[in-house]
């Protein structure tokens, strides 16, 4: 592995945790720096939610106030969340690489989309104290099942599911978001490792830069307009779903 690589892994890490504590999207880029270094498809889609773990976690110790506040709902997310993601996982380890690859463009695509509407995707007004519904339990479930299979786009779609169907803040949806992100990062872990899909060599590298960037993210996310960063992921999504087809 170059100099540059190691670089571009270690960027790529940072950044990702950075945009996924504000929004979500950071698999866009951690998914499309390993493949261009060379690591097969699956391995670099599961590699990601290994090194977005550190980043997850810093941003929800980060939210902590506002995960306290939350009582009783966030185990409920959390439990949802687990077996969503439990199924996306075990339905990724039990593909090959070329049915996988198949999938890259559409799902890229797919996500970007998701990505890039998030901003139309909430609720005209909500009581602030409104708990989520069992509608946005079960949408939950399905986002966790895609979060534990792809995940590209993954928190953007959470907050689009707490913001459509339960009251609050932007920050106060954010640290629920980042609470259930950590489940489903940690369930892919153990099954990805279980399943000898990791790329352990990227993870290494990207692993400390997440943790960084993940502090680092919930900063930005007070600070930071969040247009411009959801422009730049938007950016991302589109050049890798350009190439994913054109390759």
């Amino acid at each position: 592995m170059s100099f540059f690589d190691i670089v571009l892994l270690f960027s790529a890490g940072f950044l990702s945790s950075v945009v996924n504590a504000i929004a979500g999207g950071g698999t866009f880029l951690t998914f499309g720096a390993m493949t261009l270094v060379g690591v097969p498809p699956i391995m670099a889609n599961a590699t990601s939610s290994v090194t977005q773990f550190p980043g997850y976690v810093t941003s929800a110790l980060a939210y902590r106030k506002e995960i306290r506040h939350a009582g009783r709902e966030v185990w409920i997310l959390a439990g949802v969340s687990f077996a969503g993601s439990l199924a996306g996982a075990l339905i990724l380890v039990s593909m090959s690489n070329p049915s996988f690859r198949q999938l890259v463009p559409w799902l890229l695509l797919a996500a970007t989309l998701i990505f890039a509407a998030g901003p139309y995707l909430k609720p005209r007004s909500l009581h602030p104290e409104q708990p989520i519904s069992r509608l946005g339990l079960l949408a939950q479930g399905v986002t966790s099942i895609y979060g534990g299979f792809f995940g590209a786009g993954m928190g953007i779609m959470m907050l689009a599911v707490l913001g459509l169907t339960k009251g609050g803040d932007y920050h106060k949806l954010n640290a629920l978001k980042n609470v259930t992100a950590v489940v489903i990062a940690f369930v892919a872990i153990l099954v990805f490792s279980s399943g000898g899909v990791v790329a352990w060599l990227p993870a290494v590298i990207m692993i400390p830069a997440g943790a960084l960037g993940g502090h680092f993210g919930v900063w930005a996310a007070r600070r930071v307009p969040q247009a411009v960063i959801r422009g730049v992921v938007v950016a991302v999504g589109l050049l890798l779903t350009g190439y994913y087809f054109a390759i």
